[in-house]
């Protein structure tokens, strides 16, 4: 029996069943096409059955689907890690892979305190993230986030959260943090710009701007978790084009949402701190699939693909179509709309409002997984304009119904 995620098992209604995919549709096993206007957790931007990410994987298949990293290479992470190199900001040079973001997370903040340990400065154990944050749910990824679904769990491992220290963003707070702990942090860490997990909350780049000074000027590391957020989702290439970390985390979208891969990225300096002849230095870590070759050859496809297409284009397109269909839409039951390049949310005044959405868009042929409050679009950037309206349409006549 699968045990699915975030339900609880004994009340869950049986899920659709997928037949089919192509484009920006989902075909189910009884003939109905849905529009994916969620890209399956924001992954999938190029949509479904792309003939050139699919002919990417079918190539290297035939030659070999994987081998580890310990002891041995391949050219497909070879080429990736090279053309991450250049494509990335900065001296964004060394890539970890991973399987997936939770775990790409895990090794930034494991890589960011043994930095430090590293350096014998073994005080420097508090980790520094934003209210509403979700950084994945793995441990220590649950720990940075501020989840109030983890919070019951957490609290059964006594002093699980004592190393993490949560604040909004809000610039007066940031600067209060860090006069309180800077001997005691090792990294700050955040969803630049657009927290999405946490509510699709977007704050101010100034904050950002300032999180790097204070870095700067106290020896902290900036970790940017752009699992969601890069690859364009904020109308940015990255977030990290804008404001320079000291490590950035990608997945999601890295392979298209074609096979689940994740990269932690190191600056030069970061990785100095590793770099010796003291073999206890090394950074201790290597997950079996990290840097899997079918995943490195549809990412080194994926990247060509939103260069070559001007997928920032069609981004910006996604944002001009929302603001225009939203700019006359009131309703009591909506708290606010936020609109930031490919990502649209509606917060509803409560989490009653939402309940019937999803089988009410299934039923006008949209696929959509509302949570706590909010009803949101994160579409495939490929998406036509009819297509979109239609998504939008979905929401707002929902909102009218109810």
């Amino acid at each position: 029996m699968i045990w699915y995620p975030y339900t609880q098992m004994k009340h869950m209604k049986a899920p659709y069943k997928i037949v089919d995919a192509e484009g920006v549709y989902l075909h189910t096993d009884d003939g109905r096409k849905l529009i994916d206007s969620v890209s399956s957790w924001w992954s999938v931007i190029h949509g479904y059955k792309n003939p050139e990410l699919n002919a990417a994987i079918i190539s290297q298949v035939q030659k070999f689907s994987h081998v580890m990293l310990g002891g041995l290479t391949h050219e497909p992470v070879e080429k990736l890690s090279q053309k991450l190199r250049e494509y990335l900001p900065g001296e964004l040079d060394y890539c970890f892979f991973s399987d997936s973001g939770s775990v790409a997370v895990e090794v930034a903040l494991k890589m960011s305190l043994q930095y430090f340990v590293n350096r014998g400065e073994n005080r420097r154990t508090k980790i520094l993230a934003l209210e509403n944050a979700y950084h994945g749910d793995t441990f220590k990824a649950m720990e940075a986030g501020d989840d109030e679904d983890y919070h019951f769990i957490l609290k059964a491992l006594e002093n699980s959260t004592q190393n993490t220290i949560h604040i909004p963003t809000k610039i007066p707070e940031l600067e209060r943090a860090f006069e309180n702990y800077h001997d005691e942090l090792n990294c700050l860490i955040v969803e630049p710009l657009l927290q999405c997990a946490g509510g699709f909350r977007i704050y101010d780049l100034e904050f950002l701007k300032r999180a790097r000074e204070l870095c700067d000027e106290y020896g902290v590391l900036l970790i940017f978790d752009e699992v969601a957020t890069g690859f364009g989702r904020t109308g940015n290439r990255f977030v990290a084009d804008l404001v320079l970390p000291d490590i950035l985390i990608l997945g999601k979208a890295l392979t298209g949402g074609y096979i689940g891969h994740a990269v932690t990225v190191a600056n030069q300096k970061v990785f100095d701190g590793f770099y010796d002849d003291n073999s206890e230095h090394a950074l201790m870590h290597g997950p079996t699939f990290m840097g899997n070759a079918l995943a490195c050859s549809v990412a080194l496809k994926s990247i060509e693909i939103f260069e070559r297409e001007n997928y920032l284009a069609k981004i910006r397109n996604i944002e001009r179509i929302a603001k225009r269909e939203f700019a006359n839409f009131d309703s009591e039951f909506v708290k606010e709309i936020r609109i930031l390049g490919g990502c649209v949310c509606i917060e509803c005044v409560n989490s009653e409002i939402i309940r019937g959405f999803q089988e009410f868009a299934f039923e006008r042929g949209v696929f959509n997984r509302p949570f706590l409050k909010y009803i949101y679009t994160m579409p495939p950037y490929i998406i036509s304009e009819s297509e979109l309206v239609k998504i939008f349409g979905v929401m707002k006549d929902y909102l009218r119904a109810i």
